[in-house]
């Protein structure tokens, strides 16, 4: 760590570290998560019913409320995507990754690890227990079809778009406006104004999407390890226990720290990239291997099907229907505010990475590109594990009925391949790498949150949430597992599904001011007579 004036002395780095701190977003974010992790040392059981209450509130109350949002966020996107409004770029500055890269860290910090740990699980519930919309019956072959389409559904674009519209919330304002920080509020500018963004308002969205993030990747961190922790005691009958729980979540927090440390450049965008060539590997490997004719067939009507009964599956509360509200609530409501608790980090980290490009650019990727790396996935993989379970190659039996976790799902289905341990090796490898690059760039987004927008915050003070984000996930796991994980991402996340509906009121505000500029000068494009630069919201706000 560089010392801030030239001494050499440790207290430089330290001092820079306090320099940077946003007093406030730093000791109320910090305070909140601390003082759960040592209320939970004293009482662990008052913290548990303290997150089944929560949990209930938001179930029983603002579930309509996601589902509506999240399906507003996914229209306005696409009409970003299709529409003159996408022609605004983030700055003037050229790109300063590469296309490849860019997707690559934006897929990766976004939901990866959460593709990985559920893509040969998830289909296998739902072919087992359809949703109640469509009038399937489980466990049959008709089933097989509806289910991988609901595991697309869930996966493939709503999730997606929560993240790109904090982060082109972030991002616009940030690269185009002065006085505008690299932070999470900022993506609320055209309601608080520029002037209020040091504001009490700013201060409470700013720790909210602190302590959000700290659960919401905490929930990942716990997944993972769990599977991690699962797969050796499956495959290898390797038990640690709780000591090997602790043990697992420092390790990886601690190899998400180094290369949070490393920085975006030399960490973050290498290990991501290495991440999408194992990933596409061992997805075409695993069509190669499976049921191949079956997949291709299976995957084209799944994701018609998807695309078909979109709207009625965005907006399906489960109302008139028998167990319809709590399967939403169990699943759909369920991922959105898993990736509503992601948004803050999510949106800063794709803003801060966003530089220079279009509005049109990072919607597309955002929602569009990273949604065709997702699709095939869960084709291949969820699609292989409910075929071989439906024709008796595999036994899921016990995952589906609970008796096992869904930890155990990928090593059940990649032992029953050529060379399985092969797979296996490569899949626990890849849930791993890609936790990390998501951990780190999460830690790295924490760490701008509370110095102000700082994009390249001290050592010290990304090493500090690194350590804490490492505590929130040991102390999840073993309150209650999968179950308490669950719990603490609909907590988290709730609330940034109207933090998301601002950004999107205030986006549309904005836009429809500089989007007539936008098309005239697209209409004049069109004519031969204007020019064919994209404009920057800067060049736009100039008076005539």
């Amino acid at each position: 760590m560089s010392d801030v004036d030239g001494t050499g002395e440790p207290d430089g780095a330290i001092g820079r570290f306090r320099e940077e701190l946003d007093p406030v977003v730093f000791l109320f974010g910090a305070g909140l998560t601390l003082g759960l992790i040592l209320l939970y040392f004293f009482d662990p059981n008052l913290v548990q019913r303290g997150i089944a209450a929560g949990e209930t509130v938001m179930y029983s109350y603002l579930n309509w409320a996601l589902l509506a949002i999240v399906f507003l966020v996914v229209t306005f996107l696409v009409y970003l995507i299709l529409g003159p409004w996408g022609r605004l770029r983030f700055g003037e500055e050229p790109p300063e990754y590469s296309f490849f890269s860019f997707f690559a860290m934006l897929y990766s910090a976004g939901f990866a690890a959460g593709v990985v740990f559920w893509g040969p699980t998830e289909a296998l519930f739902y072919y087992a227990d359809p949703s109640p919309l469509f009038d399937v019956e489980g466990g049959t072959a008709e089933a097989m079809t509806i289910a991988v389409q609901q595991t697309l559904f869930h996966w493939a674009i709503p999730q997606l778009a929560v993240f790109t519209i904090m982060g082109i919330g972030i991002g616009y304002y940030a690269y185009n406006y002065e006085d505008v920080p690299l932070r999470v509020s900022s993506a609320l500018t055209p309601l608080l104004g520029r002037e209020n963004l040091d504001g009490p308002i700013a201060k409470v969205v700013d720790v909210m999407a602190v302590f959000a993030t700290i659960g919401g990747v905490a929930t990942s961190l716990g997944f993972i390890g769990s599977q991690f922790i699962e797969g050796l005691r499956y495959q290898w009958g390797i038990d640690l226990g709780t000591t090997g729980i602790i043990l697992v979540v420092t390790a990886m927090t601690l190899a998400f720290t180094v290369s949070m440390v490393l920085g975006v450049d030399r960490g973050i965008r290498r290990l991501s990239n290495f991440n999408m060539i194992l990933f596409v590997i061992l997805m075409v490997a695993t069509l190669i291997v499976g049921p191949t004719a079956f997949l291709v067939l299976m995957g084209t009507q799944a994701l018609g099907g998807m695309f078909n009964d979109f709207v009625a599956m965005s907006l399906f509360t489960g109302a008139g229907t028998d167990g319809g509200t709590t399967w939403m609530n169990t699943w759909t409501v369920f991922y959105w505010a898993w990736a509503l608790s992601w948004s803050p980090f999510a949106g800063l980290f794709i803003a801060r990475i966003s530089k220079g490009r279009t509005v049109r650019e990072v919607a597309f990727t955002g929602i569009a590109a990273t949604s065709a790396a997702s699709i095939p996935w869960f084709i291949f993989v969820g699609g292989t594990a409910v075929w071989s379970h439906h024709n008796g190659i595999a036994d899921f039996g016990a995952v589906i009925a609970g008796e096992a976790g869904a930890e155990v799902s990928g090593f059940i289905l990649f032992e029953t391949f050529p060379l399985g341990t092969v797979f296996i090796l490569a899949f626990m490898i890849l849930v791993t790498t890609f936790f990390i690059t998501s951990a780190d760039s999460s830690t790295l987004a924490v760490s701008m949150m509370t110095t102000g927008g700082k994009a390249q915050p001290s050592n010290i003070n990304r090493v500090f949430w690194g350590v804490l984000l490492g505590m929130m996930a040991a102390i999840l796991m073993t309150l209650g597992g999968v179950n308490a994980l669950q719990s603490a991402a609909i907590i988290t996340g709730t609330p940034f599904a109207f933090v998301c509906l601002f950004t999107m009121i205030g986006l549309i505000r904005e836009f429809v001011s500089d989007g007539s500029r936008v098309l005239l000068q697209e209409d004049s494009w069109l004519f031969g007579s204007g020019p064919k630069d994209e404009p920057s919201a800067a060049e736009l706000s100039d008076d005539d």
